[in-house]
């Protein structure tokens, strides 16, 4: 068991480690050569020039101007700066509540620290109980501070109590105003959208086939005959999977033809020229540009014969297609109403935004969703069992005094006084943190592997699946196993009546493992995420090695979005432990508030100056992080409960009966009160919506808007004269669109999706970005590009795609 000293050594280490990785990261990111890797959103918005054009070549790569050394950590008051609406402008709303989800944890527990440090504290000290018991059990300085010390059938489990129910009350009440805020947040967002392809489509699926009528044929006949006044269009999807995989290769191919030309520009008097053979290694040498140039002719007409197969083949149409209509009203009609008395056909939900599309999965067929999902239930059920072993293994390492008891031999080098205090007070945590590492990939491929087609879905299916990894092993399992292992002795050497008595007291006891990893995660861990030493490593390997031209770059330079997947269900794991914690053990508490505030102060700055986010759910998340929330709560209370009737406090612990059925009622309120803002559209909102843009828009030609939103990559290859026969008229260009987007676009291409880069024999399509008028602060280079703060990128003032007409 850890003592105080543990502990310290703990805290030091990890403090040490957060300023180490603090000062690296200061230094770093003021020089030339990790630009790109610190401030990538502002390369993607356009607003920052690479620091690299100007001065000397030493100046290239290391800041020469000594001034900004002295002021290496203004990042901290510039991560502040940006107000809450000109967050949502530059970065989305889902980015804004994702930060609110940090202040939250520091409105609910700085109240509740004070409260329980300075009522709690003295109340369990003054008792004395394990003093008597340390021949008994494991003990520490730790648990003299918890519950654990208060003395059976005592008087004082009444401010236990008390204080239980006022913590809940403050909790339900900070829950109530923080799902108001961001329920009112959600729809003046949507509200203050202009016209968006999304608004006006619906994602269909289990099309039926109908014998002697194409899939095409079915839905126009379907859906005029069922929506006759509000339907326009439909976008078919097909599974094109062969053509994908030549879309790919020409892709490469285009790549080193880009290299190469840029390669003679700069040197005009001798052509670049490669051989032929096995990796270039042997064979006849060629002239590249035109070696290139005639694989790419040879490509071009290989996919045109595939397209064309394709096309004729009725069997490549999947049943699952895009249908768009006239009106957001029209729209929102037909995605929340059952459109056939057979219940498995037809299905219709919002489409997602395009971006936000998880194009592989629509090929999936919808009879096998039911069975994916049963089977990856099951998988994950042994997946979290499975990672059991492991657990109990490092909990036996945060309990070396009942290790000792077990194995014995052991103990000369568990006694060597570093070493244990190396062992209880840090390894623990950033063992659990190593096992943890691989876990969130793993649950992405599950969530993949269930069918869903949106991003944002696949995102949240994957948070759930880890928040109940964390809550089963890292909490539960920690508890319990931790808690078996190291009163093992005592199980063995006393009457079964004495056994729920011993685990009743012991629960507490976990508090000190779990400040170690509260410290290895929340304190060193989000220093780490500050210092992106892994970003930094691929980008300058990729800079040296694989990029040729500036698409490469761009790729390279790609920081994809909030780690959604892990970042929550973390999140919601310290509400857990606060929770729960606060009136057993509350000197955990500080450690906390230390992460919560850290953690608001880092992912600010990522936000702003690193993060692009992949898609926009509208803060779609915030139900489940407030039900999770609400679970935490319950938890606490079933906990104390079960705790208090190990104490023999017979009159006391039924008081605690009715807080969790107020909790669950509290949450049923609000369930019914605010979810329906995050899971259906009013109605009167879209008829508003349409109302104002007839006003606004009155010519508005919308089925060209919507002609090819959703549109599959086999007609953005087209030909223009082809362009014309399926109704294609222009080439869509969203100025949202991410470099993140391109880089999933290679990793989706397999499937039935769109790719962001058009490939046309003749006259590729360009894409075009709007390049709004933010700036990042110039707070690093004299030669830096001065701020002017007009947020008007995303959010609020969101502006009507751009797009450019093939015609």
């Amino acid at each position: 068991m850890a003592t105080l000293s543990d502990i310290g050594v703990s805290a030091l280490i990890n403090i040490l480690s957060a300023f180490a990785f603090l000062l690296a990261f200061a230094l770093l990111r003021i020089q030339p050569v990790n630009d790109r890797v610190y401030f990538p959103k502002w390369y993607i918005n356009g607003e920052r020039a690479s620091p690299r054009r100007g001065g000397n070549f030493v100046a290239k790569f290391v800041n020469l101007d000594f001034k900004t050394y002295l002021t290496f950590l203004n990042w901290m008051p510039q991560a502040l700066k940006m107000s809450e609406t000109q967050l949502i402008n530059h970065a989305g709303l889902d980015s804004a509540v994702f930060l609110r989800i940090y202040t939250l944890g520091l409105k609910i527990f700085v109240p509740i620290a004070v409260v329980a440090l300075l009522i709690l504290i003295p109340v369990n000290v003054s008792s004395g109980t394990l003093f008597f018991l340390r021949k008994e059990l494991v003990v520490s300085d730790i648990d003299k501070l918890s519950i654990s010390n208060v003395p059976p059938k005592s008087i004082r489990f009444f401010v236990h109590i008390g204080l239980e129910y006022l913590f809940t009350i403050w909790i339900c009440y900070m829950l109530y105003k923080e799902y108001d805020n961001v329920a009112t947040m959600r729809l003046h967002f949507l509200a203050s959208q202009r016209r968006r392809a999304e608004q006006f489509t619906v994602a269909v699926r289990n099309v039926p086939q109908i014998p002697g009528h194409s899939i095409a044929d079915s839905l126009d006949h379907f859906f005029k005959t069922n929506h006759p006044d509000t339907y326009l269009c439909h976008q078919a999807v097909y599974n094109a999977n062969k053509f994908a995989s030549l879309v790919r290769k020409r892709d490469r191919l285009q790549n080193w033809l880009d290299y190469n030309q840029l390669k003679f520009e700069r040197n005009p008097e001798k052509r670049p020229t490669k051989k032929i053979g096995f990796l270039g290694l042997w064979g006849e040498r060629v002239d590249s540009i035109d070696f290139y140039k005639q694989q790419i002719k040879e490509f071009d007409k290989r996919m045109e014969l595939e397209r064309q197969k394709v096309l004729k083949d009725s069997k490549s149409i999947l049943p699952v297609a895009f249908v768009s209509f006239k009106s957001r009203w029209g729209a929102a009609v037909c995605a929340q109403t059952q459109q056939s008395k057979n219940p498995t056909l037809w299905l219709t939900d919002w489409a997602p935004e395009p971006r936000d599309v998880y194009w592989r999965n629509l090929a999936i067929p919808f009879v096998s969703l039911t069975i994916r999902k049963l089977i990856i239930s099951l998988s994950v059920f042994a997946l979290v069992f499975f990672y059991m072993i492991p657990i109990a293994f490092v909990q036996s390492l945060a309990n070396l005094e009942g290790l000792e008891r077990v194995a014995p031999f052991l103990r000369p080098v568990i006694e060597l006084k570093f070493i244990k205090s190396f062992l209880q007070g840090f390894l623990p945590g950033l063992a659990l943190k190593i096992f943890l590492y691989v876990l969130p990939t793993i649950l992405m491929i599950m969530s993949k592997i269930e069918g869903h087609i949106a991003v944002s879905t696949l995102e949240r299916r994957a948070s759930a699946k880890y928040y109940y990894f964390m809550l089963v092993n890292v909490f539960l399992g920690s508890i319990v196993t931790g808690t078996a292992f190291q009163q093992l002795h005592s199980f063995l050497h006393q009457p079964p009546t004495q056994i729920p008595r011993t685990i009743g007291v012991s629960i507490p006891m976990k508090a000190t493992f779990f400040i170690t990893y509260i410290m290895v995660d929340g304190w060193a861990g989000i220093a780490g995420e500050i210092l992106r030493l892994k970003p930094l490593v691929i980008f300058h390997l990729k800079n040296m090695f694989l990029v040729k031209t500036e698409r490469d770059r761009e790729m390279a330079m790609d920081p994809g979005s909030v780690d959604y997947p892990e970042t929550l269900p973390s999140l919601q794991l310290y509400f857990l432990l606060g929770i729960v914690y606060a009136v057993v053990t509350p000197i955990l508490l500080p450690f906390i508030l230390v992460f919560f505030a850290f953690a608001y102060l880092v992912y600010r700055h990522q936000i702003i100056n690193v993060y692009n986010p992949q898609y926009e759910s509208g803060a779609a998340f915030w139900p489940h992080v407030h039900s999770r929330i609400i679970a935490s709560l319950l938890i606490s209370q079933l906990l104390l409960m079960g705790l208090l009737s190990t104490k023999e406090a017979a009159n006391s612990t039924p008081l605690l009966v009715i807080l969790p059925i107020l909790t669950l009622s509290f949450h049923k309120y609000c369930k019914s009160r605010f979810e329906p803002a995050f899971r259906k559209h009013p109605l009167e909102e879209a008829m508003a919506k349409d109302l104002l843009g007839r006003t606004t828009e009155p010519d508005i030609n919308l089925k060209a808007f919507l002609a090819d939103a959703y549109l599959h990559p086999i007609f953005r290859s087209f030909k223009e004269e082809e362009l014309v026969e399926i109704r294609v008229d222009k080439v869509r260009v969203d100025r949202h669109q991410s470099y993140a987007d391109k880089a999933q676009s290679r990793d989706d291409i397999s499937s039935p999706s769109p790719p962001h880069h058009a490939y046309h024999p003749t006259s590729p399509p360009h894409h075009s970005y709007h390049q709004p008028t933010t700036s990042p602060p110039q707070d690093i280079y004299h030669h830096g590009i001065p701020p002017q703060y007009d947020y008007n990128h995303y959010g609020y003032h969101y502006e009507a795609e751009s797009w450019t007409s093939r015609d």
